[in-house]
């Protein structure tokens, strides 16, 4: 199949790769220049503008950082994919973690123009599309998702239906509170025990065959070890999907007070120079506050 990638941060480029090796014919663009290199010597194309995905192929997947990302690639006027796109088709996947009300705009532009749209957020990170483990929450037309389901396993092996409408997106974003949650509290549990003189290491391995070593726990053992934030998910994108669980909750009437807590303390850790590291810096942070490490 002809598939065109726009968007190759981490995940988009881990996405191109899977693409690849699965014998797809693939496309890729990024706004910014310089990403596409390592894709196109392992046989993508590169394309010089969103719109020309569709002369190139019949599906085109968008993994952007945010909602005005996915506006101006997918609904802009003037070489926007749903605008480009020239007969009927075409079908649209995006796998960002956006807003549902962006995404009914998309919904909407799309009808319009005779373009089938899949919402296909994900839950995972690089290292696990590389893995061929990644989770895809997909919602939309089922007629579409059936059309779609093969290409989705190409990508991972985990693929869910869930329904109609922005359906995928309201459980990306409940999923990713549970992340987030979940990283303060593996931090706030090290810290407790290092305030105590327990070595760290000592801690993880309990930690990691207690009943509270989920495969997200598991994970992130070996970077605390090591004391590693190389980022596989920012600080700055976690509080992204922290403001958009809690937009998702306001406007459901649903309150998240702890969601709101934990992204009050993200932003805290992008105040203080930590936004573009792992989400687990909400450890460094609350190590700064005890006076452990140096501000």
């Amino acid at each position: 199949m002809n598939i065109s990638v726009l968007g190759l941060g981490q995940m988009g480029s881990a996405i191109s790769e899977r693409l690849i090796s699965a014998g797809h014919k693939v496309s890729v663009w990024n706004r910014s220049k310089g990403r596409a290199e390592a894709l196109v010597a392992k046989g993508a194309i590169e394309l010089t503008d969103p719109a020309d995905a569709w002369a190139r192929s019949e599906v085109c997947i968008t993994m952007v950082a945010d909602s005005q990302a996915l506006a101006d690639v997918a609904l802009a006027r003037d070489g926007g994919l749903v605008h480009a796109a020239s007969g009927r088709g075409r079908t649209l996947i995006d796998m960002s973690t956006v807003s549902a009300e962006v995404s009914r705009e998309v919904a909407a532009a799309a009808a319009e123009g005779g373009v089938q749209y899949l919402r296909a957020p994900v839950s995972g990170n690089p290292g696990v599309v590389r893995a061929g483990n990644l989770t895809i929450i997909a919602s939309g037309e089922d007629a579409v998702f059936t059309s779609m389901e093969s290409l989705l396993r190409d990508i991972g092996p985990h693929v869910f239906y869930v329904g109609e409408g922005d359906a995928a997106r309201v459980i990306k974003l409940a999923l990713n509170l549970m992340v987030a949650g979940t990283a303060e509290l593996l931090a706030e549990c090290v810290a407790l025990a290092e305030g105590h003189g327990v070595q760290r290491d000592k801690l993880l391995e309990v930690v990691g065959a207690s009943a509270v070593a989920s495969p997200l726990v598991k994970y992130k053992i070996g970077p605390l070890l090591s004391d590693d934030y190389t980022s596989t998910f920012s600080a700055r994108l976690m509080r992204k999907d922290l403001d958009l669980a809690l937009e998702s909750a306001a406007a459901g009437g649903v309150p998240l007070p702890l969601t709101g807590v934990v992204q009050q303390l993200l932003q805290a850790c992008i105040s203080t120079g930590l936004g573009e590291l792992d989400f687990m810096a909400l450890l460094i942070r609350l190590k700064r506050e005890a006076g452990q490490i140096p501000a």
